[in-house]
């Protein structure tokens, strides 16, 4: 029985969908104007996990991921410059060219630590007229007004808003810089633009379309809403994001949807918490973030360079989507030695036969508690070090990694074949440690990894392992 936290209840509830055996999923995709950074890889990560738990569980998933390509302010709370637009200056390039650059960028890094795409990727831009139809929806409905910037929800007509925040509408007091674009012309500070028009701060926007209130570019919040109706209908299964959506993005999705259809939005909204560097949430706009090339590039101890992409992904498996995580180099060769140990073990088993229940039950049991996935890698290494024959340990292995995506596939009954003169140069310096002649030893170590075998020492000796 699968149990979610769920953020619109502050509380861990039985997992049930709308329709039986299916799972309507929609998750926040990223916003193009920059790079991905492994702060946001944590998020998709554990989306990832979280649609692979549902399909063990049984359940059937669409899923659907946006793209923002447009609307998508400096600041959450409609102020400031379109990111897109200062994207673009920044890089001297085009709106269109920054979008597809990053947006490649992103599904490379995705792929890199075997998250699988979403079935549904849609752009905001390629939905311009579903947001115009919700928008008018809301207008039809007494939920909007007009400024000579912008079309506005009235969040003080909408008597629910601050139901996922917990925070009272009269309480919610939305600071802005004063160097930046504010409305003035907003009738409370928590209202937010559904379409920009491009007159004014936006009167040189590139992005730009026509609608019944005139020339100008969709809110950001609008086209989570529409997107995701268009796909999965207007009430769905769940809704993930950061913890930072929750106040303003997520918020203000709930209002604008369920003002316009009377019908619950989203029936379980799962958020994940941030990874932090140097203390601090990483992030694109503080520019202290580190992308995925930065690890994979990154020196190691003894001579040894780069990480494996899916070292940070199993180092994401050892902490709990709710809970903030730290990182460092030192917590990553740590997972990293983790994943290299794993594939050793399991380079010696024989081919899958029959999964072992005991199990395969107590780790599934532990990803359905609220997604406890450090708990259910804690039975992994149980399983790999138990006893049970090889052959039923690869098949257990194997159903657990549909869930933990670590492609140890690839691993299992393959022995590392090396070649004769890489050989060669292993036995020579074997031969350089019994004399203990360690520059030697060392150098011998550089040339055979030249060659694109890593050689591991420990206390029976040594392991060797393809690059």
């Amino acid at each position: 029985m699968l149990k979610l936290y769920n953020t619109l209840t502050r509380k861990i509830e039985e997992f049930k969908s709308l329709k039986p055996g299916k799972v309507g999923m929609y998750t926040c995709g990223p916003t193009v104007y920059d790079y991905t950074h492994i702060g946001h890889l944590r998020k998709y990560i554990g989306d990832d996990i979280l649609k692979k738990v549902l399909r063990a569980n049984g359940f059937e998933v669409h899923h659907v991921m946006n793209i923002t390509d447009v609307g998508h302010l400096t600041s959450d709370e409609d102020s400031g410059d379109d990111k897109m637009e200062k994207g673009a200056k920044e890089q001297n390039r085009t709106v269109w060219e920054v979008a597809k650059f990053f947006e490649d960028y992103f599904f490379k890094s995705t792929n890199a630590v075997n998250i699988e795409r979403a079935d549904i990727v849609c752009r905001a831009t390629e939905h311009i007229g579903a947001q115009v139809k919700l928008i008018k929806l809301l207008e039809k409905n007494g939920l909007t007004y007009i400024t000579p910037h912008a079309v506005y929800f009235d969040t003080t007509k909408f008597p629910k808003y601050g139901q996922l925040s917990g925070q009272k509408l009269e309480d919610k007091k939305v600071g802005s810089r004063s160097d930046v674009f504010v409305d003035k012309a907003k009738k409370h500070s928590a209202d937010f633009a559904l379409w920009f028009f491009t007159v004014g701060h936006f009167k040189d926007h590139t992005m730009r379309w026509s609608s019944p209130w005139g020339e100008g570019f969709p809110g950001w919040h609008i086209e989570c809403s529409a997107m995701s109706m268009e796909y999965l209908g207007e009430s769905f299964d769940i809704h993930t994001g950061g913890i930072d959506h929750i106040g303003i993005h997520h918020e203000n999705e709930i209002a604008q949807s369920e003002g316009a259809t009377g019908k619950q939005f989203v029936k379980f909204w799962v958020h994940h918490d941030f990874l932090n560097l140097d203390k601090e949430k990483m992030s694109k706009s503080k520019k202290n973030f580190l992308r995925l090339e930065d690890i994979v590039g990154k020196s190691l101890p003894a001579g040894r360079q780069g990480f494996d992409p899916l070292a940070l992904r199993y180092l994401y498996l050892t902490g709990h989507y709710r809970s903030e995580m730290a990182f460092s180099f030192e917590s990553l060769t740590g997972a990293q030695s983790a994943l290299n140990n794993l594939r050793d073990e399991i380079r010696l088993w024989d081919q899958p036969k029959e999964v072992v229940a005991q199990y395969w039950q107590r780790f599934l049991e532990a990803a359905n508690d609220d997604l406890n996935i450090p708990k259910a890698l804690a039975v992994l290494w149980e399983l790999v070090k138990s006893e049970i024959p090889s052959s039923d340990k690869s098949a257990t292995l194997l159903e657990m990694d549909k869930i933990l995506g670590l492609g140890l596939e690839e691993y299992i009954g393959k022995k590392v074949e090396v070649p004769e003169e890489v050989q060669k140069l292993i036995d020579a310096r074997e031969n350089a440690r019994k004399s203990r002649d360690f520059k030697r030893s060392d150098d011998l170590r550089k040339e055979i990894k030249k060659l694109g075998y890593e050689i591991e020492d420990n206390t029976s000796g040594y392991k060797i392992r393809k690059l």
